[in-house]
């Protein structure tokens, strides 16, 4: 595995040697990183070129505050809820653009997978779509543009597919509140399902910890 991955590694440097791109072997698995500008063009060629003919997935990820813990453990004992946060995971910062779109390619005839990635541009963010290349990517896109806001320039039909024509905001963008934004309910003398301020108050919660249980006790 390791070897036919160093090959694919070396075919795709080289193919795209006038590009920046970054290719890396890690847990078995090739990733590319391929400027925002140069997504379409690459996929393109992964799949004519390299056979990568099925999309298995498409997804966003929000970076904003990876490395960072979801809650303060700098001032905690080495007992009880600081054990939440396994020692030395986090960082103090890490610098990364925002958005990034990821796809999961599946080469049947070589019978390799490859990771593709791209971090997006502006706000909202945009990238362009592979509909074109991949048909299947319809629902996956419009998924990462309900739930990221990200913008996939080309798609036909972009929209939401999961949350409402009303909903505010996107979901799994980090800064989105645990709580939404609005809450709806149906108003039986308007006689119709409407909008109201969240009223549930925001909250933080840590993970307890249960260090001695009576049902493992020797």
């Amino acid at each position: 595995m390791a070897n036919s991955l160093e090959t694919l590694r070396a075919e795709l440097q080289d193919r795209f040697a006038d590009i920046s791109i970054k290719a890396d072997i890690a847990y078995n698995e090739l990733t590319l990183e391929v400027p925002t500008a140069h997504v379409f063009n690459v996929c393109q060629a992964l799949r004519n070129r390299f056979d990568f003919s099925q999309l298995m997935d498409l997804c966003g990820v929000d970076y904003s505050q990876y490395g960072q813990a979801d809650w303060e453990t700098k001032q905690a004992s080495s007992t009880g809820f600081s054990r939440g946060v396994s020692k030395g995971i986090y960082k103090e910062e890490v610098e990364t653009q925002r958005f990034a779109v990821v796809y999961h390619l599946l080469s049947i005839k070589r019978n390799q997978r490859i990771r593709v990635r791209a971090f997006t541009e502006g706000e909202p963010p945009l990238i362009d779509s592979v509909i074109s290349i991949w048909s299947g990517a319809d629902w996956f896109e419009r998924e990462a543009f309900d739930l990221f806001g990200i913008v996939f320039e080309g798609h036909p039909d972009l929209r939401r597919i999961f949350t409402d024509y009303g909903f505010i905001g996107h979901p799994f963008r980090k800064d989105f509140p645990l709580t939404g934004n609005v809450e709806m309910r149906y108003d039986p003398e308007k006689q119709r399902v409407i909008y109201e301020p969240v009223s549930i108050d925001p909250r933080t919660l840590v993970p307890k910890v249960i260090r001695h249980d009576n049902r493992y006790a020797n």
